[in-house]
């Protein structure tokens, strides 16, 4: 088997950690060690493509750093105590802590704390964000131990939430989605016999600190939105380039070319007039094409998004 040169490098630094974790980790099995290799180094090993000196320095660095929230706070420790930790190292955030607060002293049901609402946001984050459900589905690859697929887990969801959006942590554009579906627009829950009062544009619970912007709200979703966008395009033209490249190996270059110009809205007239194909020959070619993409390709790649993208359309 000939290897690429970004299997290589995952290979070179699965190598170099499973040194380390020899040196480290002497009283985990071989087994465990193997799996926290696997998990760091990730299941997309196409992300070392033409990767510089300088990126596979930060590729390294945020290794090293999830493999710290590992061993510091979940790797060992039974499952219940290792998600008190999580609750808590998410909890000490200012920021979090502070906008949940505000958010509470804003809702209807005032008895609920901190940790409470926190628990919620994670538990949603984790049944609904794209990125942590292929964590879970990786995780389930690399051990078949529950006890380190929790720790494996609970790592990858605090590192998750930890990163920096616009100098913000992740969590809290995921507390704003929480707040979303949660809260109505900009009005207090209070009693049906008060008055209704509107909310004023910045609210703290007990500093300024604390505050939360609830007229900011929609901004956030905004940019949220606009991201969400901007990771689904990157992942069409992802696909699109892998597909690019399968068709020309399996089908040929015309099958390439062909796949440019339908993503580019032309009707198979239009591209057996730019290929110089009998429009029947282009026919067969977008069979053949359909074929491999839900097929095979689509098997392996993406398949909701190749199935819908290539697969209905071409129908």
């Amino acid at each position: 088997m000939v290897l690429t040169k970004e299997m290589a490098l995952a290979e070179e630094l699965a190598n170099e950690w499973r040194s380390r974790l020899e040196a480290e980790l002497p009283g985990h099995s071989a087994a465990t060690r193997e799996s926290i290799v696997r998990w760091l180094i990730g299941e997309d090993v196409s992300r070392f493509e033409g990767i510089t000196p300088s990126l596979r320095q930060i590729t390294e660095q945020a290794m090293d750093y999830r493999y710290r929230i590992l061993r510091q706070r979940y790797l060992d420790v039974a499952p219940e105590r290792a998600y008190k930790r999580l609750i808590q190292r998410l909890g000490s955030l200012f920021l979090i802590r502070n906008k949940i607060r505000t958010w509470i002293a804003l809702s209807r049901d005032r008895q609920r704390s901190v940790v409470d609402v926190l628990e919620e946001v994670i538990q949603e984050l984790l049944q609904n964000d794209t990125y942590m459900q292929q964590q879970i589905l990786w995780i389930s690859k690399c051990t078949r131990d529950q006890r380190l697929r929790n720790a494996l887990l609970l790592a990858s969801t605090e590192e998750y939430c930890l990163r920096p959006i616009r100098s913000q942590p992740l969590l809290a554009y995921r507390f704003v989605n929480y707040l979303r579906r949660s809260q109505r627009g900009g009005m207090t829950q209070v009693p049906a016999k008060d008055h209704i009062r509107l909310v004023s544009e910045e609210v703290a619970p007990d500093d300024a600190d604390g505050s939360i912007s609830l007229l900011d709200i929609q901004a956030v979703i905004q940019y949220q939105d606009a991201k969400a966008a901007e990771e689904q395009q990157e992942l069409r033209e992802a696909v699109r380039r892998q597909f690019e490249a399968y068709l020309i190996e399996k089908v040929g270059p015309e099958a390439a070319d062909w796949l440019r110009l339908y993503l580019q809205g032309q009707t198979q007239e239009a591209i057996a007039q730019a290929l110089d194909m009998p429009v029947k020959q282009v026919y067969r070619l977008r069979e053949k094409i359909n074929y491999h993409a839900v097929r095979v390709f689509a098997s392996k790649n993406q398949q909701e998004l190749v199935t819908s993208w290539l697969g209905n359309r071409s129908k």
